[in-house]
């Protein structure tokens, strides 16, 4: 028998560069491919899986930080359309590997994709469908990792962040060979020695709600659904240890 999933319902943090070919712009069609890959097994479990998606393949509102003629506020906004565009490829993608997909936003157009609802995300989480969740908060000055957190606690869901790196780390492990991970912290931990995870009001926010994290590299093929069976992968970041 199948061992169970640790977690029933999950909201799964995508970078832009997970559906994009390394160092190149936009989206590959083999990258989104394997991010369905891993997606799929999950959904076969009766996982209910939303995904928060950045979109730094094609922008990041930070590249017009020092810009004389456009705003953070636009700039960020164009952030949040290329979040939207990820979206759609990956809903595309998901439905030709026969999973049912949906993409909900918070910066919409009717044609493209419906306004993100929680009671309706809810919904579509119950009959199974994929909610790809586009246009981080909907708001400028905050990240597409804080739009996780948010989302997770507004869903009842536990959030599993994708990384290139197998989990949290003493130090950047591509720099320090020598750089011990961490198989669980607790977010007090977390914030007190500002480990790289996700930005702090991410952090500060999944402690408030007591939303479980796991931060997991991603390109091991696999490795989500390892995660959701509560195997030990990457780190796992919970209230107290």
């Amino acid at each position: 028998m199948d061992p169970k999933p640790k977690y029933k319902r999950i909201v799964l943090k995508l970078s832009g560069e997970a559906v994009a070919r390394p160092g190149h712009f936009g989206v590959d069609e083999e990258a989104l491919a394997a991010a369905a890959a891993e997606i799929t097994p999950l959904i076969e479990r009766g996982v209910e899986v939303a995904l928060v998606m950045g979109g730094g393949n094609f922008f990041r509102g930070r590249q017009l930080a020092d810009s004389k003629r456009i705003g953070r506020t636009t700039a960020d906004t164009i952030g949040m359309l290329a979040t939207t565009m990820n979206s759609l490829a990956l809903r595309d993608c998901l439905e030709a590997a026969g999973v049912p997909a949906r993409v909900m936003g918070t910066v919409t157009t009717p044609t493209v994709c419906e306004p993100y609802i929680a009671r309706k995300a809810i919904d579509h989480l119950e009959h199974h469908r994929v909610v790809i969740l586009a246009g981080g908060t909907g708001s400028p000055f905050f990240t597409t990792d804080t739009a996780a957190a948010l989302r997770a606690a507004e869903l009842g869901a536990a959030l599993l962040k994708a990384t290139k790196v197998d989990g949290v780390f003493s130090a950047d492990p591509e720099r320090h060979k020598d750089a011990k991970r961490f198989a669980r912290l607790t977010y007090h931990e977390v914030l007190k020695q500002r480990l790289g995870v996700m930005d702090l009001t991410a952090v500060s926010l999944c402690m408030e709600a007591r939303v479980p994290l796991v931060v997991f590299k991603f390109t091991t093929v696999g490795n989500t659904l390892r995660a959701v069976l509560g195997e030990d992968v990457g780190t796992t970041i919970v209230e107290s240890v």
